[in-house]
């Protein structure tokens, strides 16, 4: 089985990381079509939480913002930002929350704020969103990105958002209240999570032909190493029909070319 793109294997690994069962915390993109995937495969009760609101949605193909109404059919609340934030999030009641930003260093820290000196910036970025708040109290951390040197920076310009900042035991020391997030970031070379002893980035998969050397040139740090290396498991025919015909039939998000 060939015919499929690394992006659609992406969406189909950070869905692997989706349990029955999860409340999910989702916008659009990559992110939301992985969500939408585990629900109509293994994971049929996750509940979706959106930032605009919405709660445990139906959600129709293709929604392109979080404002999108095909991101609130047949929810069980049209909510508000507070709620979900403040409610929701913010009492530990979320169990996986995607986050996306310009930079991810070494410890897992988002960018999302400035490239460059804070006070004059090379480029000045959207910011938080909720991004902070999904960082700092949900139980497992999903990123789906591209592999670029440039992203994977060995400290990040600004930290918007909390990985593990700067060691094993950071976190509970700045007092927050998830101390040890499950931490996973899937791009197009490599499965990264985080080495509980050193709360850094390793290795943990490799995209199918991708070697370690490959990921290392593509990292501005020296990413660790798992022993061993697995690979991803390439998706198989109705896995990759159900993403183009059900998940994104329109090819808003997918290139639907291998």
């Amino acid at each position: 089985m060939t015919d499929y793109t690394l992006q659609e294997l992406m969406v189909i690994e950070a869905a692997r990381q989706i349990r029955d069962g999860d409340v999910v915390f989702v916008g659009t993109g990559l992110p939301l079509l992985a969500t939408a995937f585990a629900q109509r495969t293994h994971a049929p009760n996750l509940c979706f939480v959106v930032e605009s609101g919405a709660i445990a949605p139906l959600v129709l193909p293709t929604p392109i913002s979080v404002s999108d109404p095909r991101l609130m059919h047949r929810a069980v609340r049209l909510g508000t930002l507070r709620e979900v934030l403040g409610c929701l999030l913010q009492r530990g009641l979320v169990d996986v929350g995607f986050l996306g930003g310009a930079q991810i260093d070494r410890f897992g820290n988002i960018n999302s704020t400035v490239i460059g000196d804070y006070a004059k910036p090379t480029v000045r970025l959207p910011g938080s969103g909720g991004g902070n708040d999904i960082a700092s109290h949900a139980k497992r951390l999903l990123i789906v990105t591209r592999h670029e040197k440039r992203r994977f920076p060995p400290r990040c310009d600004y930290i918007t958002s909390p990985g593990y900042l700067n060691g094993p035991d950071a976190r509970a020391k700045a007092g927050l209240k998830v101390t040890h997030p499950s931490f996973a970031v899937v791009t197009d070379l490599a499965v990264l999570e985080i080495d509980p002893a050193t709360a850094q980035l390793r290795i943990a998969r490799l995209m199918p032909g991708v070697s370690v050397e490959q990921v290392r040139k593509n990292t501005g740090f020296e990413p660790l190493v798992a022993h061993p290396v697995r690979s991803v498991e390439p998706p198989n025919p109705e896995q990759v029909r159900i993403l183009r015909e059900e998940i994104d039939p329109n090819g808003i998000y997918l290139k639907q070319s291998p």
